[in-house]
């Protein structure tokens, strides 16, 4: 532990003395801060707007239960997990804050452009964190295309240094999915169109931070 922390100081100190990074690293803090600000100010009037449902070709084939605690344990867990394993890769954590904020931004003009209901046998998923940030008590249930939670763990996956690590995110990635479907809380395509969107908002925050090769 001390020796992560060790390692964590110096290069944090090391990557904040280079005035390239600083600048990227707290212009992307600011971005993915307004991001989510604006997503969570977005969902909640999101709720009430006219929307529109279709039969699940995969839904329609059970009854939903309640795995919101499964949910939870496997996502908050992975989060805890590859943010502490990352923590000391300051770049890496650049490319996660840019990242999500693009993932972010993304859901915001998905949802708005497809304004989904939510499928009709749903066990609302109650979240204390979306709900703590959205500053709503009612709990979001038309958050819809495309998955947060499922994006979410793929991106951990995709930054992950260590390959088993990778491979560990991949799997909690299809458990998360497996468990908004049984739960009803998504539709089939929200989740399936989920790791795009997350492996695009990867490699655009890749591009950015790209080296140029000396002349």
């Amino acid at each position: 532990m001390k020796k992560h922390f060790i390692e964590f100081y110096e290069s944090w100190k090391t990557a904040l003395s280079n005035k390239t990074f600083r600048t990227k690293f707290f212009i992307s803090t600011f971005l993915l801060a307004v991001s989510l600000y604006f997503l969570a100010r977005f969902l909640d009037y999101n709720e009430a707007r006219p929307g529109f449902s279709f039969a699940d070709p995969l839904l329609i084939h059970f009854m939903p239960v309640n795995v919101t605690w499964i949910t939870f344990i496997l996502i908050y867990g992975a989060l805890i997990v590859g943010l502490l394993a990352m923590s000391k890769y300051p770049r890496r954590i650049l490319i996660v804050f840019q990242s999500y904020a693009l993932v972010s931004s993304l859901r915001l003009i998905t949802i708005y452009f497809l304004p989904l209901n939510a499928p009709i046998h749903i066990i609302p998923l109650k979240d204390p964190f979306v709900e703590f940030f959205t500053g709503s008590e009612d709990t979001l249930l038309r958050d819809l295309f495309f998955s947060g939670h499922t994006a979410t763990m793929f991106l951990l996956a995709l930054t992950a240094k260590h390959k088993s690590l990778k491979w560990i995110f991949v799997v909690t990635t299809i458990f998360v999915a497996a468990c908004v479907l049984i739960q009803h809380v998504h539709y089939t395509i929200d989740v399936l169109t989920a790791p795009f969107f997350a492996y695009t908002s990867y490699r655009i925050s890749r591009l950015i931070n790209k080296k140029k090769k000396s002349a």
